[in-house]
């Protein structure tokens, strides 16, 4: 990456998908782990689920803590922070027609990856994992192939 590419890097960057319970919250700790602070990581989600076993299980192997997550909604973050962010990523069709609504009042991009949803998988334990596995690694790609090299290296 460029000096120029790093320095068109957004500053704050939200992942939006359904539920915040499981593809953002997966999403802003692996951009988060990634890049520190050098850039403001938020996530949200069109509903309020309830954070999800297997998202944390399944970034814990890779050294993630994401267990005091708490889901919130576009709304609840807008009441309590604001929706500053040059960067909205969605993960899911709702997310990205809610992201889009929001343009009309903020001036952010809005970029959208479609990620399978994992909760949608059947099985035992350890298949049901490896669905959440699938889509921690397609984030980790789709990261590093958006955002450039992780902090301090070429990991």
């Amino acid at each position: 990456m460029t000096a120029a590419e790093r320095s068109s890097r957004p500053h704050a960057v939200l992942f939006a998908c359904g539920m915040n319970a499981v593809r953002s919250p997966m999403a802003a700790g692996l951009l988060q782990q990634m890049f520190g602070t050098t850039v403001y990581v938020g996530s949200a989600g069109v509903q309020k689920g309830e954070l999800d076993p297997f998202a944390v299980a399944a970034m814990e192997e890779i050294g993630i803590d994401i267990s005091r997550h708490k889901p919130i909604t576009f709304e609840e973050l807008d009441d309590l922070e604001g929706l500053n962010f040059d960067l909205i990523v969605t993960l899911s069709p709702p997310a990205h027609h809610k992201a889009l609504e929001l343009t009309r009042k903020i001036a952010a991009e809005v970029e959208y990856w479609p990620t399978a949803d994992p909760t949608a998988g059947e099985g035992n334990r350890e298949q049901r994992l490896n669905a959440y596995r699938d889509v921690r690694d397609q984030l980790m790609a789709r990261i590093r192939e958006r955002f450039g090299p992780p902090r301090g290296g070429n990991e």
